[in-house]
């Protein structure tokens, strides 16, 4: 998972690409790059780290330019290596940079293709690197002198023929723009917006639609499954609905856990769908446990809060928080590492004793995907005096990897593979353990917009809106094995000692 930004202005648009990714660091810890169009040059900066620690002042002074892009890094395929941070760069055809959510699915046989066929030559183990000289590639075999948005967006059509898995993309091309698509599926998000100014309009496009509110840019729309939108250097707007787009099935877990609650994603409010969820799992415990003697309702912060609230007010308990969150840990989830992630657990969760003591407490989380903060934080209630814990998830179990660019584990490492319910409240634990059901996760996150037919619910149920090979999936496990993770920063920490 990535954050991505892209702008095309009146005036510098450095300050604006470096506040939106901070805006967009929810989406990647990792590493952080921008780059940006001055006349005929192209300046580039990347970097592992945070935002706030990537650009030192004296290079942020040598990004100059009215068009530029910026990229925040959440690895799911490569390596943490600063050589695999982005937005990559291609010198031909024009000079191109690009920066890239998404996890691609095909990527050996391109990388075959590209090195076969196309006879370009690819650096790092990074998909993006790939999804790059693909594009690079299509738009140089129209073998134009001036290239023209028609032309480009044939180039991204010849893309969508090759590529496969999920992709919202924004590349900067010198001299000419800034380019904006996603993928046939809509699997991952990407918005549009504008902002008039004194010296004219701007446009922008990112991943979450907070992103343009923060830089007051009004949103216009989400693009499209298929499509490709080119904003000019002078700042003409073009866009292109691709044959090959499908019906839209964007990813589920961005308004489970991944996006901002304050963002609006394929015209659903992802606070609104997590209200519901709340909601829903207050109707399934009102059904199914009708004679509850739940005394309070804690949210595992902070995604949770959302969902918490509701749940609490409809089975008629307190809500309180019990939890107090150091907030200069990152995000659990996706810490690379078993061991950091048990570890980080207690570093950024504490526990208010008074909330727990002697009382029967429902704990809300977002989702249970290793286990491992679950567990933890079930034995902290318990610690902190709790009479009895429950447990309850705002999503269905987690039982297969996500391969469209959230770096879930190997399915043998996901505490729902091959257990029923009642084995996972065993591990974890727990008193009683309630899951969302699909239909009412699907139902919550629909409401919001009927037109949307179906969502991808791999990691739920298995079914994912590409298709994928079975060989696939047998790589993948071996890939997001903690015991693979483990091995390579052996072997990196081996190689630095010698």
């Amino acid at each position: 998972m990535c954050g991505i930004i892209g702008i095309v202005g009146k005036q510098a648009v450095l300050p604006s690409i470096y506040d939106a990714l901070t805006i967009l660091q929810h989406r990647g810890q990792d590493a952080a790059g921008i780059a940006t169009l001055d006349g005929h040059r192209i300046h580039l900066y990347k970097g592992n780290g945070l935002v706030r620690d990537v650009f030192p002042h004296d290079e942020l002074q040598k990004l100059e330019g009215c068009s530029g892009i910026g990229h925040v890094r959440y690895p799911t395929a490569g390596n943490d290596a600063q050589d695999e941070s982005q937005p990559f760069y291609v010198n031909s055809p024009y000079g191109i940079v690009l920066g890239h959510n998404g996890n691609l699915i095909n990527t050996a046989s391109l990388k075959k293709e590209l090195v076969d066929s196309d006879r370009r030559h690819v650096n790092t183990e990074s998909d993006s690197e790939v999804l790059l000289n693909v594009f690079a590639h299509e738009l140089q075999n129209l073998d134009l002198t001036g290239t023209q948005p028609g032309e480009i967006f044939k180039a991204v059509d010849g893309l969508h023929r090759r590529c496969r898995g999920a992709y919202s993309v924004i590349a900067l091309i010198a001299d000419r723009g800034v380019l904006g698509f996603r993928d046939p599926h809509g699997i991952r998000p990407a918005v549009l917006g504008y902002r008039d100014t004194d010296k004219g309009r701007e446009y922008a496009i990112a991943s979450e639609s907070v992103a343009l509110d923060v830089l007051n840019f009004t949103l216009m729309r989400d693009l499209k499954p298929g499509e490709a939108i080119f904003i000019t250097v002078d700042g003409q707007l073009h866009t292109h609905e691709s044959p090959h787009a499908e019906p839209a099935g964007p990813c589920i877990f961005e308004y489970v856990y991944f996006a901002r609650p304050d963002s609006m994603l394929d015209d659903i409010s992802v606070y609104k769908a997590r209200l519901r969820m709340g909601q829903a799992l207050a109707r399934k415990i009102l059904r199914e446990w009708p004679e509850h003697d739940i005394d309070v309702v804690i949210p595992v912060p902070d995604t949770s809060r959302t969902a918490a609230l509701p749940l609490a007010y409809d089975l008629k308990v307190k809500y309180r928080e019990g939890f107090i969150k150091n907030r200069y840990i990152g995000r659990t989830f996706i810490m690379p590492g078993q061991a950091l992630r048990k570890r980080s657990v207690r570093q950024k969760l504490n526990a208010i004793a008074l909330e727990f003591r002697n009382k029967n407490v429902l704990l809300v989380d977002d989702s249970i995907v290793r286990g491992t903060t679950s567990r933890q934080i079930i034995q902290m209630a318990r610690e902190a005096g709790a009479r009895k814990v429950y447990f309850a998830s705002a999503s269905p179990p987690v039982r297969h990897p996500n391969i469209y660019g959230i770096d879930m584990p190997a399915p043998t490492e996901l505490i729902a593979n091959g257990r029923d319910e009642k084995q996972i409240e065993q591990e974890l634990g727990a008193d009683r353990l309630i899951y969302q059901g699909l239909d009412d996760l699907i139902d919550a996150c629909r409401e919001g917009n009927a037109r949307i037919n179906r969502f991808d619910t791999s990691c739920f149920s298995g079914e994912y809106v590409t298709g994928v090979d079975t060989a696939y999936l047998d790589d993948l496990k071996v890939r997001r094995s903690d015991q693979a993770k483990l091995a390579k920063q052996q072997t990196e920490v081996a190689a630095c000692q010698t």
